[in-house]
């Protein structure tokens, strides 16, 4: 019988997931374990759940606790989307920075709010990756937290189960790209790679035409241009188009965020840049989603049962039914693309069946892509070795070669910066020594 166990289901992944479970043809039964350590929330999603098989007509059961050893034994999948003290420290890890300069969109896989998060959600995840081992020894982790790259790189370091880190952004850039071009979704091909938040689309053809002149072209239309200002240019220069919105991905590099004049340039609203969005938003996204459930629980708003975007089933049902299916995953490197570290995590078209996530060798990245991708992979090696070696100057020394901090900020300011704000999370992170 099917067990799938969700971790952090107060998420609102959770509604997506779930939906796409349950849709899957041929699995009229099985399990769905839910865990998060906020009871209100959990039973939330409990009813949720439940209320989806209820619509679905399928044979599905659900069980539900703050305790996770008391349900996830025996699952054969186990999904990852829990969050550490997001809600009380997204303030500070805005705030702080912002005082030496570096201005920050999301902050939650690069930079100085990246670092934080994952110094907070590393220990708790791997006191849950020590029960999986424990409990469900034969499962696959399916990670949709982040730091993506810095969770799965930490679950491939100290664990042997096998892990996939899941993103949505190669599903949502391709098709964008397709209407940006102005071509069928269905018959543009493209070539992707890098790492989570900065793969490249290296190829991208219709009928066998290379579609980036035509973006090229499109781009002087300057309505198009500010639909994704960030990207756009950086392709105009780069000479690919990257798979992370242009908010996100102005964090990750030097050249967008370092001075007023360059974010009133390229950085407008929303995920296209706008100053502190993540930090001003967070809490009401959160709160508007809960409500939103409990206004689908009291019928006063439908459930649709569509499927989603999202991997996690498509997954589920290649390795159960043994169906091939083509994902872009977050796995270990061991040389799928050559000239990125190999003992990173790199976002690549897998193969999955009933063997597990296959993923597919690359090749290489043309090199400067590869150098902006090693800058990033270089952070998330020394916040994950901060984390496992409980070194407070390791971490001291991610902020260091973070871009966005780096283009800013001397070295003084940078470490003094790291005090303050490792000082104002103490209450949620570890003592480093």
């Amino acid at each position: 019988m099917t067990k799938i166990s969700i971790i952090g289901a107060g998420s609102a992944f959770t509604q997506d997931i779930a939906t796409d479970i349950l849709l899957i043809e041929g699995i009229e039964g099985g399990t769905i374990a839910l865990v998060d350590i906020d009871a209100e929330r959990l039973e939330i999603a409990r009813k949720l759940v439940e209320k989806i098989i209820e619509l679905s007509g399928k044979r599905w059961n659900v069980i539900a606790s703050t305790d996770r050893r008391e349900v996830i034994g025996g699952s054969q999948f186990v999904i990852n989307q829990i969050e550490v003290g997001g809600l009380q420290t997204v303030r500070y890890e805005y705030e702080i920075p912002l005082k030496y300069g570096v201005n920050q969109c999301i902050g939650d896989t690069l930079g100085p709010g990246g670092l934080f998060k994952t110094l907070r959600t590393l220990p708790s995840w791997m006191d849950i990756i020590r029960d999986v081992e424990d409990l469900c020894p034969d499962s696959t982790i399916l990670n949709y937290t982040n730091p993506m790259s810095a969770v799965t790189l930490l679950t491939s370091r100290v664990s042997s189960i096998p892990v996939v880190g899941l993103c949505h952004s190669i599903q949502n850039t391709s098709r964008q790209l397709a209407k940006y071009a102005g071509v069928p979704y269905e018959d543009m091909q493209w070539r992707a790679g890098g790492i989570n938040h900065m793969s490249w689309f290296v190829e991208l053809t219709h009928e066998g035409k290379d579609l980036y002149p035509v973006l090229r072209e499109k781009i002087q239309n300057p309505d198009l241009l500010k639909k994704d200002p960030v990207r756009f240019d950086a392709m105009k220069y780069l000479g690919a188009f990257v798979s992370e919105s242009s908010g996100h991905f102005s964090e990750y590099i030097p050249y967008y965020r370092k001075r007023q004049s360059l974010i009133d340039k390229h950085c407008s609203t929303g995920y296209n840049g706008a100053t502190g969005y993540y930090a001003d938003n967070w809490p009401i996204w959160r709160k508007e989603n809960d409500e939103k459930i409990v206004k689908q629980l009291e019928g006063s708003l439908p459930i649709e049962l569509a499927p989603s975007n999202e991997y996690a089933a498509i997954i589920i049902e290649a390795m159960l039914k043994n169906e091939p299916k083509v994902i872009y995953g977050n796995v270990p490197n061991e040389g799928l693309i050559h000239n990125l570290p190999g003992d990173g995590i790199v976002e690549v078209a897998c193969m999955v069946d009933r063997n597990g996530v296959n993923p597919c060798r690359f090749g290489s990245l043309p090199e400067h892509l590869a150098a902006l991708c090693r800058s990033n992979m270089a952070f998330f090696d020394l916040a994950v070795g901060a984390v496992l070696n409980n070194d407070k100057e390791m971490a001291r020394h991610a902020l260091m070669v973070d871009p966005l901090s780096a283009a800013v900020c001397s070295l003084d300011e940078i470490s003094d910066m790291f005090e303050e704000l490792y000082e104002a999370e103490r209450d949620f992170i570890p003592v480093l020594k």
